[in-house]
């Protein structure tokens, strides 16, 4: 008895010690409770010990386990994200309250001429085609992406000249005006689609490649259904406001300011759900891309609507801002050539304010806000060194993929117009500028939230490629070429 005690205490020390090694070395942090030494065996001089194994883990769950450990970056919910989503959630109150003022006002002070069927049933109607048709281009773009890239660039022109050509109809000051920038913006686009064609082969490549990594996914298309929903429910309620601007008979001074306000609001409510849906999609195809882990579109999208959703917020207010400065800065810089006119004499001085302010807030980032859970700011700042260090700047600044979304966005915009302006001409002629000028913008925004899903594809392409270049061989493909040829 007292050498099988003994012997039972050995084997007690030899798996302790066993379990100590095992947790130092790290292959297992919890093992389980040793099984009892068989008393039989051991008395009869057999010195076998069976000792449970553990379960083995696969380096691929390995680095699922260490991203889903890995705790959110530091500035993921700093004061500013706080503030913004405040300021979001704020605005939509107030909105509610403006409408309701309009909504009163219009009432009250309502015009004998207007009806309100003629006027919300053509608006209502091109919020309902743009959803439609947005969703028809977005499965298009995922079924064929070269060719839906290919067709923007001549549908886009054409929808957007014939926009213009119903607008001068229209016999309206306001009606000349808006014609004239819509055939000056097609004719623009069918100069860039001209001045683009030696860029287009990695553009068609690169899109198909993003795209059919994370391909079609239901669970991901329903989400974005509910996100177009959402848009129209917004675009139907904010229609309500300037239906009670063009109601009221009286044309005070603040008109204008309400409907600055209106467009403020509708821009940055459908540039967050938009980019919501780049967080989402780009997480979910960055883990694909990185490290060949499947992310479930309930926790891509759970994390873009909680915890970063203030710096979507962020985002959605200085990204787009900050792409439409540098964007104008650039048009400048390239319509002044080498000139020193003065009205081009500080186009250098914004591009290179364009420049420093890209390094801080740019779409590329919220790449690894939905990744990472990184601060918008510091997210854009860790992606841009990125691609500086690759020297990928000039491969970004080429992209086309922000192009083709605006492209398609245009088309589907102007295809709302000419489907409620077209309506409105019809049923009431002195109110179809307003009509249809607020159709393309509702349209344009509904179809950029579609696009997001092609887009943050793209996005996490380009990110995974900095983060790891050995993921791709097409990239350093484009950036050979751009070295024989900047152009």
């Amino acid at each position: 008895m007292v050498r099988l005690e003994k012997k039972r205490d050995s084997v007690r020390i030899h798996i302790r010690a066993l379990e100590r090694s095992e947790d130092d070395n790290g292959r297992t942090a919890n093992n389980p409770t040793p099984a009892p030494v068989d008393a039989s065996s051991s008395s009869s001089g057999s010195n076998h010990i069976n000792v449970p194994r553990t379960n083995q883990v696969a380096p691929t769950q390995v680095d699922e386990a260490a991203a889903a450990a890995e705790p959110p970056a530091a500035g993921a919910t700093t004061f500013t994200s706080k503030l913004f989503k405040l300021l979001f959630f704020s605005h939509l109150l107030v909105l509610a309250i403006l409408i309701a003022f309009l909504s009163i006002r219009g009432y009250f002070t309502k015009s004998p001429t207007f009806r309100l069927a003629r006027y919300f049933t053509p608006l209502l109607s091109s919020v309902a085609s743009a959803v439609v048709v947005s969703l028809l281009c977005l499965l298009w773009t995922l079924a064929a992406p070269a060719k839906s890239l290919k067709h923007s660039l001549w549908l886009s022109p054409l929808s957007t000249c014939s926009m213009g050509v119903l607008l001068l109809l229209h016999s309206t000051a306001a009606g000349l005006a808006f014609g004239a920038v819509a055939l000056a913006l097609a004719v623009a686009q069918s100069f860039y689609a001209c001045w683009i064609t030696a860029r287009l082969p990695y553009a068609y490549r690169v899109l198909s490649l993003s795209v059919s990594n994370v391909g079609f996914s239901a669970t991901v298309g329903a989400r974005v259904v509910l996100a177009l929903a959402a848009s129209a429910v917004y675009s139907s309620f904010w229609a309500l406001g300037v239906g009670s601007i063009a109601a009221s008979a009286d044309a005070g001074r603040l008109v204008p300011v309400y409907l600055l306000l209106l467009l403020l609001s509708l821009a940055w409510t459908m540039h967050v759900i938009r980019n919501v849906v780049h967080v989402a999609v780009s997480h979910i195809a960055h883990a694909r891309l990185l490290r060949g882990a499947d992310v479930s579109a309930r926790d891509a999208f759970g994390r873009a609507c909680g915890r970063a959703f203030g710096n979507v917020c962020v985002g959605s207010a200085t990204a787009s801002a900050v792409g439409l400065f540098r964007g104008t800065a650039r048009t400048m810089g390239l319509l002044a050539g080498g000139t020193d006119e003065f009205m081009f004499s500080c186009t250098g001085c914004c591009q290179g304010v364009a420049d420093r302010l890209v390094e801080h807030a740019n779409e590329w980032g919220f790449v690894h806000v939905g990744a990472y859970g990184k601060g918008f700011v510091r997210a854009s700042e860790d992606t841009w060194g990125m691609f500086r260090q690759r020297r990928m700047e000039g491969l970004i600044d080429q992209d086309l993929t922000g192009s083709f979304c605006f492209l398609s966005g245009t088309a589907v915009g102007a295809t709302s117009a000419l489907i409620g302006g077209s309506w409105m001409l019809v049923v009431d002629s002195a109110r179809a500028t307003g009509v249809t000028v607020y159709a393309f913008v509702v349209g344009y925004f509904i179809m950029r939230i579609a696009m997001a899903w092609p887009q943050a594809c793209v996005s996490a392409y380009h990110v995974a490629y900095a983060e790891d270049p050995r993921s791709d061989s097409t990239i350093p493909q484009r950036l050979r070429e751009l070295e024989r040829s900047p152009h």
